[in-house]
């Protein structure tokens, strides 16, 4: 039987490579691509008979995190992968909050991916390995997300956030941190502007200074 998806993703490059890791499977077929949350909506309201959705939470217009809020909201049966760059508490978090049911890495492989689009068909959770144990944290210590983020103003880096910082802080290019970590230098680009936003500072320079002040990195 196939398995209709559609895919929520502003960065076309992006958008290509999940499309290419879809196109392996023959039972999985993809109605539509839409570039953020209210385009996902909008054909949603036109064709809801869709079993899987795909999606990115950095999005212009709406972002996919309020996506999938209202999405579940109007269309429950339709199950929500999020399928992001983004690995740290807060996203997960809010993801799990707004009725997503998997969480994937955009760097997932095609046959994770396509088992994880048919772990929650089956009524499974689908999760990246290091993103079901962040999550497991969280249940565990529900209070950990508010001490983190009191805790001197500054949110802790994420495993992916700090070893791109540790390659910056050696003078590497995106292109170059992509190709040792094995993402694309979009995904680099987003890290770190979750990064900035982390840290307060609006350049690499500063992150990098800022990062070894507070021991982050060496």
């Amino acid at each position: 039987m196939s398995i209709r998806i559609a895919l929520a993703e502003d960065n076309s490059f992006l958008a290509d490579s999940i499309t290419e890791r879809l196109s392996f499977f023959e039972d999985l077929n993809l109605k539509f691509w839409a570039k953020n949350g209210e385009e996902m909506l909008s054909n949603l309201d036109v064709n809801n008979n869709i079993d899987v959705v795909l999606m990115d939470i950095q999005m212009p217009k709406l972002d996919g995190i309020s996506t999938t809020r209202i999405l579940k909201s109007k269309y429950p049966q339709i199950k929500v992968i999020m399928l992001t760059v983004f690995d740290d508490d807060d996203n997960i978090f809010n993801a799990i909050q707004a009725g997503a049911d998997g969480y994937l890495l955009k760097e997932t492989l095609a046959k994770d991916l396509y088992d994880g689009i048919q772990q929650v068909l089956s009524g499974g959770a689908a999760m990246t390995p290091s993103i079901a144990t962040k999550t497991l944290n969280l249940i565990r210590n529900p209070n950990r997300r508010e001490d983190v983020a009191n805790a001197e103003g500054i949110e802790p880096l994420t495993k992916r956030e700090t070893e791109i910082l540790e390659h910056l802080s050696k003078g590497l290019s995106y292109i170059a941190i992509g190709d040792n970590l094995n993402i694309s230098p979009h995904t680099v680009r987003k890290h770190l502007e979750n990064v900035y936003k982390k840290l307060q500072v609006h350049n690499k320079i500063e992150a990098v200074q800022k990062a070894k002040e507070n021991r982050f990195i060496q």
